[in-house]
């Protein structure tokens, strides 16, 4: 028998969660709600950490996706740093770190993702981070005090977003990547230039199709190695190798898995009275018509509060196109809809000279993904194309040009 019950089991101590237990007190709810997370800190937002707060421009508690007593003025009981250890997705019971065993009414699953670990040759030595929680940037920012020579490894959001928070602080950083071009894994060569030349024009040096070997060090890293038989002095090493979905609690439940937990439109997993949010939901997407699962903020937190309201008994399928931004220092500011898997088509729009650009991604025809630089007013036009699935094939020289006003496709 269970020591107690809530009505709501939120587990995750992340943005998911928090905007989860936020929006069942905005709707109305009046059960009980315990939310628990691994962290030891109040649920809070992550981009910081690659930037601001790594930079030292921001305090931890700006991040919080509410104010600490918000939990206890609201009735959420919030339980930091413990685990959930095991869920029984039957009898609707769930063992919290510690022993206690708690049976709920409904319960989300924001487990959120972990990072990769690189298990190479000299993996072992000081001064090899990776970057997922508040003390992974304190220590980042601790070594780098006394690093002249930084390399972040990969070539995505966080190496750029943390080379650029570095570079800004006086380091040389160096990012070294498996792809030829900065960004391009998401934004392809073209507009992965783009981003390349003004990390390039900020001090930090891009080094591409290169594949990291080994770490070289004798109990505290001093170079990265890679494959081609070239060698990176640094005193700091950032990971930047992508992150996978923390599916274990779900797979110890009995639950679909497939890289992540497995839901349907309405975010609701294949246990009854579960359901999943942020880095770790694989969901049917009604707009794309195919399964997705997506790793940014905006997504967690409309995911968390969608979960909510149908908890609720709104019985909704999770309609809102995916949409991200991202930071490099203070020279450039990006924000994307999509996702675009693969695309056959690119329409610019507007000056790549002047830094206020739209990139439009099309396959078959239709929109399946818009990055915005400085024009967030096509960004708003490329979400509703792609959510209404328009054939713009027929538009593209409007689209391509600046001044074309796209309020009547469609």
């Amino acid at each position: 028998m269970a020591d107690r019950e809530v009505d709501f089991l939120l587990v995750g101590g992340g943005l998911a969660g928090a905007s989860c237990a936020a929006e069942l007190r905005k709707q109305g709810a009046d059960g009980s709600i315990l939310l628990a997370g691994r962290e030891p800190e109040p649920p809070y937002e992550r981009p910081p950490l690659s930037k601001e707060y790594l930079r030292g421009d921001a305090e931890r508690a700006e991040a919080y996706v509410n104010e600490p007593s918000w939990y206890e003025e609201n009735g959420v009981e919030l339980l930091t740093g413990k685990n959930v250890m095991s869920i029984d997705a039957e009898a609707k019971t769930a063992k919290i770190q510690g022993g206690e065993e708690v049976a709920f009414g409904q319960a989300l699953l924001a487990t959120g993702a972990n990072v990769n670990i690189l298990r190479l040759e000299g993996a072992e030595n000081e001064g090899i981070h990776y970057l997922r929680a508040y003390g992974n940037a304190d220590a980042i920012r601790e070594d780098a005090k006394a690093a002249e020579r930084v390399v972040l490894v990969g070539g995505s959001y966080i190496a750029a977003e943390v080379a650029a928070s570095l570079a800004a602080t006086g380091a040389h950083c160096t990012m070294v990547a498996f792809e030829d071009v900065a960004l391009s894994r998401t934004f392809g060569d073209d507009a992965g230039r783009f981003f390349q030349a003004g990390l390039e024009e900020h001090g930090v040096t891009f080094v591409g199709g290169e594949a990291v070997c080994a770490f070289e060090g004798d109990g505290r890293v001093s170079a990265v190695l890679t494959e081609s038989g070239r060698s990176f002095d640094c005193e700091l090493v950032v990971v930047g190798a992508g992150v996978k979905p923390d599916v274990m609690l779900a797979q110890r439940a009995g639950l679909e898995v497939d890289n992540g937990i497995l839901c349907d439109p309405r975010l609701r997993t294949s246990a009854p009275g579960i359901y999943a949010a942020g880095d770790v939901c694989s969901y049917e997407s009604v707009v794309h018509g195919r399964r997705i699962r997506v790793e940014h903020w905006d997504v967690a937190m409309q995911q968390g509060m969608h979960a909510a309201r149908n908890m609720l008994g709104a019985d909704a399928d999770y309609d809102v196109v995916p949409y991200f931004f991202s930071d490099l220092a203070d020279w450039a500011s990006l924000e994307y809809v999509g996702p675009a898997v693969d695309w056959d088509e690119e329409i610019w729009r507007g000056s790549r000279a002047d830094g206020e650009f739209s990139v439009w991604y099309l396959k078959d025809g239709k929109v399946a993904g818009c990055l915005s630089v400085g024009r967030s007013e096509d960004l708003a036009e490329a979400r509703r194309l792609l959510a209404d699935g328009v054939d713009v094939a027929a538009a593209t020289a409007q689209i391509g040009d600046a001044d074309a006003d796209l309020s009547a496709l469609g």
